[in-house]
């Protein structure tokens, strides 16, 4: 009997350990820029909004590799914060009064 009740008592703790979501999320998307400068730009932005834990821009390829948490903040809010800073993403444009303020070395070929 003490058996039966252990198992129906620690059934419903497994299956809510089961449903538990992983709170970091690995991601990677497309951010315009040219060279170092802009990697510190990009990664700072994109680090500054609270739920991002990890930010790695590459200079060549021009993805971002993001760790955040799905449950602190969307991917659309890391977007528009990077394009905030003058940066275009793949999912998001920088207004034409950011992208005039970077650096003439950071200003990348936009696509219009």
């Amino acid at each position: 009997m003490k058996k039966i009740l252990i198992l129906l008592l620690a059934l419903p703790l497994g299956m809510v350990a089961q449903k538990k979501q992983k709170k970091n999320t690995r991601t990677q998307f497309t951010v315009h820029g040219n060279c170092e400068m802009c990697e510190k730009r990009i990664e700072k932005a994109a680090l500054y909004i609270k739920g991002v834990k990890s930010a790695d821009w590459d200079v060549r390829s021009n993805q971002i590799s993001l760790i955040y948490n799905q449950k602190k903040v969307d991917l659309k809010t890391v977007h528009m914060g990077i394009a905030a800073k003058g940066h275009d993403t793949s999912e998001a444009t920088a207004k034409k009064e950011d992208y005039d303020e970077l650096p003439k070395c950071c200003q990348y070929q936009r696509k219009e």
